[in-house]
């Protein structure tokens, strides 16, 4: 796998296939698991307003860790949310499975193309769409969250949240993120932090200082939800 001429990543025609492969299974296996999960809300107060069961109300940079990317495909589906997604060969099939779910991919990460898809990300905001972040992708460390959320609120004026789903039942990849398939008609516990703004004038320190704070907070919000169902540490 190499970028072409125009920055894009290509791949071998063995790569090609295993790529239409996992997308297409992956595709089925939410859309056969997902209606069964049975999903209950959490949010701190001063968080998003809470209106059908859909905390999403506000333009807003959401972060999540990468290990409930399924389920969350699934509870966030069809909503035009943009989620940046690595150039890498694991993001690319993870773009191709969001995109057939109703969200929009904007490549790159922390380490590969990654002013361009803030940039990219920014114009989403400024359209009115939600931002997304799988916060320790594309490759870990595990539960350690990237500084590209605080950055671009800073530069759009939209605040941070964060949230985690834990699932009561599931299985567990081996993968670095120990990524969880849901396993079907097990409850779903979504937590959902309050809402943290980044001031546009704010300096290096304070950009520490509202980094620490959002890991703070998706380290609180999984806690809690991975306690609803005993699933501690």
């Amino acid at each position: 796998m190499a970028p072409d001429q125009h920055g894009q990543e290509t791949f071998s025609l063995r790569q090609r296939l295993s790529l239409w492969l996992i997308s297409g299974l992956g595709v089925l296996l939410i859309r056969l698991i997902g209606p069964t999960l049975r999903f209950r809300v959490e949010i701190e107060p001063g968080g998003p307003e809470l209106a059908d069961k859909d905390p999403l109300l506000v333009p807003a940079v959401y972060c999540f860790w990468h290990r409930c990317i399924l389920p969350a495909a699934w509870f966030f589906r069809h909503r035009d949310i943009a989620v940046m997604t690595s150039r890498s060969y694991d993001g690319e099939y993870i773009a191709r499975i969001i995109q057939r779910l109703g969200f929009r991919a904007v490549r790159g990460s922390s380490s590969r193309g990654a002013v361009r898809a803030l940039l990219g990300m920014h114009t989403e905001i400024e359209q009115g769409r939600v931002a997304a972040f799988t916060i320790d992708g594309p490759r870990g460390p595990r539960y350690v969250a990237k500084p590209g959320p605080v950055l671009l609120a800073r530069h759009t004026g939209v605040p941070i949240v964060v949230f985690h789903i834990a699932v009561e039942r599931a299985w567990t990849l081996g993968s670095w993120d120990r990524m969880i398939i849901p396993k079907p008609f097990s409850r779903a516990v979504l937590c959902t932090s309050r809402i943290m703004t980044v001031p546009e004038d704010s300096d290096h320190d304070l950009r520490e200082s509202k980094h620490a704070e959002m890991q703070a907070a998706l380290d609180r919000v999984r806690e809690k939800a991975d306690a609803a169902f005993g699933q501690l540490g």
